[in-house]
């Protein structure tokens, strides 16, 4: 009866093992990814913004701006292993009551990586264009290195550097820094008058941006909890001069969206850690003890078999007798 247990024991142990390594290293892989029904809205303010406005053909200074980002996954253009989001940008001055502007974007993205992948209709404000990088998300179990991110301004991946950790609202995040030097990324043909140059009926002017975007990353799931962008886009003459400003403000995320940001990172990273950590620890366990007891059942087996063999008895018995004789 010892061997029959010990026996089971032994392949129970087994299977729970295997089961906890399969678990941990393959079930997790196909099973945490990032969905395709996602649907956030992300809400960032700025204080003493400056900007331009062609409806009013004036600059408006010390304003307060709002930027309201809504992000939804199109499950039917998704699959099993990419995202399709698309995104709406809207920027809007609280302090005048305007619209200062909008984008649309629609970007796809492998699941687990989170590298952009061409294709799915990718397109910045309905321009096509050719993505690389980190686009809406880190990858899972994000590093402590430089990523390339896809600026959406500029229409090509910079770097992204990793530059420390920090604590938002009790969830410890790693903090990334993109640095985007003043960088052309287009033209404009505008009045003379309108910059200042009354003798020449219209002129061309660089398009130029520069800016700091700051992000506090969750690194088990790869959600950005917290952003911080400063954003300065300005018109630039023939001879470098800045001669109108388009934009200059800070966005922060505001303290509502973190929190709502942190609350289901928080609960995202509870139930990947119970997929990937606590569940095959706990068959990992159950298998270990089982193959110890299995070992020690079969070794009792051993020790005890010729006692409970009644025709070994029975020769043992002859044997002593044979020696008192």
């Amino acid at each position: 009866m010892r061997r029959v247990t010990g026996l089971v024991a032994t392949a129970l142990g087994t299977f729970l093992v295997v089961l906890a390594l399969l678990l941990r290293f393959y079930v997790v892989g196909q099973v945490v990814k990032f969905p395709l029904n996602e649907n956030t809205v992300t809400t960032l303010t700025a204080t003493h913004a400056s900007y331009f406005s062609p409806g009013e053909l004036q600059e408006f200074t010390g304003v307060s701006m709002i930027d309201t980002m809504t992000t939804q996954g199109d499950v039917a253009a998704g699959s099993s292993g990419v995202a399709v989001w698309n995104s709406f940008n809207y920027l809007y001055d609280a302090t005048n009551q305007q619209a200062y502007s909008y984008s649309l974007q629609r970007m796809a993205f492998d699941r687990r990586s989170a590298q952009l992948v061409n294709c799915c209709g990718t397109n910045i404000s309905s321009r096509k264009v050719h993505v690389s990088g980190l686009g809406y998300v880190w990858p899972f179990s994000a590093q402590q290195k430089i990523y390339q991110i896809f600026d959406t301004t500029l229409l090509k991946p910079q770097p992204v550097s990793y530059a420390g950790t920090a604590t938002v609202d009790g969830l410890s995040t790693y903090k990334y820094v993109e640095n985007v030097t003043a960088t052309q990324f287009g033209a404009q043909n505008l009045p003379g008058s309108l910059v200042g140059l009354a003798d020449e009926q219209t002129v061309q002017l660089g398009e130029y941006y520069e800016g700091t975007m700051t992000y506090w990353v969750d690194p088990v799931i790869g959600d950005p909890v917290r952003m911080v962008w400063s954003r300065h886009l300005y018109l630039v003459d023939s001879s470098g001069k800045d001669v109108l400003n388009l934009l200059s403000a800070t966005f922060t995320t505001t303290p509502a969206s973190v929190a709502v940001a942190v609350h289901t990172a928080k609960s995202d990273d509870a139930k990947v850690s119970l997929l990937a950590v606590v569940f095959p620890a706990m068959l990992g366990l159950a298998g270990v003890i089982l193959l110890i007891l299995g070992i020690l059942l079969a070794r009792a087996r051993s020790e005890y078999q010729y006692e409970d063999d009644p025709a070994v008895a029975l020769l043992g018995r002859s044997g002593i007798e044979g020696v008192s004789n």
